[in-house]
């Protein structure tokens, strides 16, 4: 799992999340950050933040998306942003799923597992 995000603390949260459920997260700290990882280690799914330097979670979803070796890794975005119309640029982005900050564990859960099956 490649966990992408710009805050210290929301990373380190992230990633015990994930390590909690027994996967082992990757971590890059902004978008461009991402895509070079996502495409040299083709994880099993990203979680993405919106808000990051050099380039925003959206972006990078669109740029994974577009690419055929990184098109099929499913991405959650992981953000404060929790208007309706984030969830739908989101959405319009390619991303597979939307999960508003602070991230509860059982609805994280609950959407890798969903996503991965």
């Amino acid at each position: 799992m490649l966990v992408v995000e710009d805050n210290a603390m929301n990373m380190e949260l992230l990633c015990q999340l994930l390590e909690d459920a027994d996967y082992e997260p990757l971590s890059a700290y902004d978008g461009v950050e991402g895509v070079e990882m996502a495409e040299a280690q083709l994880p099993d799914l990203i979680l993405m933040d919106i808000s990051m330097p050099r380039m925003n979670g959206l972006d990078a979803t669109k740029v994974l998306k577009s690419t055929p070796a990184t098109a099929h890794i499913p991405v959650i975005i992981v953000t404060a942003h929790a208007l309706d119309s984030e969830r739908q640029r989101a959405k319009e982005t390619g991303c597979d799923g939307f999960l508003t900050k602070p991230v509860e564990e059982e609805a994280l859960a609950e959407l890798i597992e969903t996503l991965l099956s």
